[in-house]
């Protein structure tokens, strides 16, 4: 008969109780603003994950058909799933899509309104690849809600969940592959949905690859899409 093979997976927990303390500054009308621009991608720094469901999850993952696969049905996360949880509707807008190249210092300070020259006597090393220190950008939003400068908060703490939850990476450290996609959604509203749904499929068939891996993918927004389908089938 048939066994099912097991995988030992490692789940990265979220590092995002500064990201609620920062996101608790805002009243009313500044969240609205907030969700106007960037859609509930900060909702899901709220979310309580359950780290053994997305464990017991991977277990599903069928890598040749890329999907999750329980006795007689399977599930699939959808774009239009993806473009409700993170509420950045595709419409008409490109997609994101990395080119290749990362953003100056430069481009960087100009939104997250940090000098260039401090971002440089920040920024570290990780691999070849230029991270800002979480730390930075928390104390930076700080700074802009204490002095009232609530469009350039918002868009510190945006960075920052694109850097912390929408693509996971090195622990308190936001690389600049990131802050590509984040200046891609601010100035142009390229959707990172497509980029989102692509990286937690990568790392499932990463999963699929090794006998034991580490789920770096964007675990809240997997959750929801989870939770939804069971109850869903709860209530039929």
């Amino acid at each position: 008969s048939f066994k099912k093979r097991f995988y030992h997976v490692k789940i990265k927990s979220l590092e995002v109780a500064s990201l609620q303390e920062l996101g608790q500054r805002m009243d009313q009308v500044q969240r609205q603003a907030f969700h106007k621009t960037y859609g509930k991608i900060w909702d899901l720094a709220m979310i309580e994950v359950s780290v053994e469901a997305i464990a017991s999850l991977t277990q599903y993952y069928d890598q040749p058909l890329r999907c999750f696969t329980f006795g007689d049905f399977q599930l699939v996360p959808t774009i239009e799933e993806f473009e409700g949880i993170l509420g950045c509707p595709l419409g008409g807008r490109k997609s994101y899509l990395f080119s290749g190249l990362y953003p100056s210092m430069a481009r960087v300070s100009k939104v997250v309104k940090i000098a260039a020259q401090e971002l440089d006597r920040v920024k570290q090393n990780i691999n070849g690849l230029v991270e800002i220190p979480m730390k930075h950008l928390e104390g930076k939003a700080k700074a802009l809600a204490d002095q009232g400068e609530w469009t350039s908060f918002v868009d510190v703490l945006a960075l920052s969940v694109f850097g912390i939850v929408l693509f996971q990476n090195v622990d308190e450290l936001v690389d600049l592959a990131v802050t590509g996609a984040f200046l891609a959604y601010h100035h142009n509203k390229e959707s990172p949905v497509i980029a989102v749904l692509d990286d937690a499929y990568d790392t499932f068939d990463l999963r699929c690859e090794k006998s034991s891996a580490r789920i770096v993918c964007c675990t809240p927004a997997l959750y929801v899409w989870l939770v939804s389908h069971i109850f869903r089938h709860e209530s039929r």
